[in-house]
């Protein structure tokens, strides 16, 4: 799991989360090792591809993910 790149490790969480966060801490952990051999800091998600966008529902998804070692962000273009 850990040979997957930023982008493709990023769409599986976006899967896990529309398949009611199915083994969605497996993919946040391999989410968390393509961010290290990338050199990326935090992650960004886009608003429109989560299964609740909404306030809540992001923040939830950074408190989750924070415990878990994972920075998350939002892209503006929704």
């Amino acid at each position: 799991m850990s040979d997957l790149s930023l982008q493709q490790a990023i769409d599986n969480i976006y899967t896990s989360l529309n398949n009611d966060n199915e083994d969605i801490d497996l993919h946040i952990a391999a989410l968390k090792a393509a961010m290290a051999k990338e050199g990326v800091k935090e992650a960004v998600f886009e608003p429109g591809k989560l299964a609740q966008s909404n306030r809540q529902g992001r923040k939830i998804m950074q408190s989750y993910f924070k415990k878990k070692g994972v920075a998350v962000a939002f892209s503006k273009s929704e």
